[in-house]
């Protein structure tokens, strides 16, 4: 059987842990087949970002037409973009494929606190690519920036979500792993709310969660799951993930998760 072609759009991270190595992992894990467009070049590791180098955006939206074209991915996950230009670059091309879902994890962020998105582009984000999505999967931080105004409590998520969603026309996952205690509370809403919860695990290794959440997303709206129990599946992947990560040693900081587990 010829599994789903799945085109992640995102930067490099040399470490492995986040970014376009850690939707490939995820693609693959999940059954699917992994194209990859690169839209920068950080340098990175466990203990965090020291530079990153964007592409130029003509470059960006060459590599995506060359899969589009060619390939034609049952969805579409967008990380890091970084720039206003490769925003608009992106928008561009896959606005001609508007039956292609499209999840957006909105990279403001590196995990340990590096912006990887210059001020100006997030205007393009909102105005540009979040229209073109059927998921945008933000953190509380990111959520917090769209807003203006900080989220506490889940119940503020899922006034955020709805908020959101009725700014820019798509589904909202709010991701509630900065919140305080030992549940993790995540709020989807796609025409109305849906709760996802699971135990906190004690972990350091949490390096390329958002990465792996939306590209397992993404992978599962491929297999043609509704997007309710994409979610659902995803989280459920992800949370194995870190479990079977919580011992490994890789690195000096956050380290990556397990991606391909028994």
């Amino acid at each position: 059987m010829t599994p789903p072609v799945i085109l992640s759009i995102a930067g490099s991270d040399p470490s492995g842990g986040a970014g376009i190595q850690a939707d490939i992992k995820t693609i693959s894990a999940l059954q699917g087949y992994a194209a990859a467009v690169i839209t920068a070049i950080t340098v990175q590791n466990t203990v965090g970002v020291k530079a990153v180098d964007f592409l130029s955006a003509n470059l960006v939206s060459a590599q995506i037409e060359a899969v589009m074209e060619d390939l034609c991915p049952a969805a579409i996950k967008i990380g890091m973009t970084g720039r206003a230009d490769i925003i608009k670059a992106i928008a561009g091309v896959i606005a001609n494929y508007p039956d292609t879902p499209v999840v957006l994890d909105p990279v403001m962020l590196s995990t340990s606190g590096h912006p990887l998105t210059e001020p100006e582009a997030v205007d393009a984000l909102c105005t540009d690519l979040f229209p073109l999505c059927r998921l945008v999967t933000p953190n509380l931080n990111e959520a917090a920036c769209l807003l203006q105004r900080p989220l506490h409590t889940p119940e503020e998520m899922e006034a955020a979500a709805i908020e959101l969603s009725a700014r820019y026309g798509c589904a909202f996952l709010l991701k509630g792993g900065h919140l305080e205690g030992g549940v993790m509370t995540d709020i989807l809403y796609d025409r109305q709310i849906y709760r996802f919860t699971s135990p906190r695990i004690d972990t350091r290794n949490l390096h390329g969660t958002g990465c792996t959440y939306s590209s397992a997303i993404a992978t599962l709206l491929g297999h043609e799951f509704e997007l309710q129990e994409a979610v659902r599946q995803a989280k459920l992947y992800m949370d194995k993930a870190i479990q079977a990560a919580r011992c490994w040693h890789i690195g000096k900081g956050q380290g990556p998760l397990c991606h391909f587990r028994d």
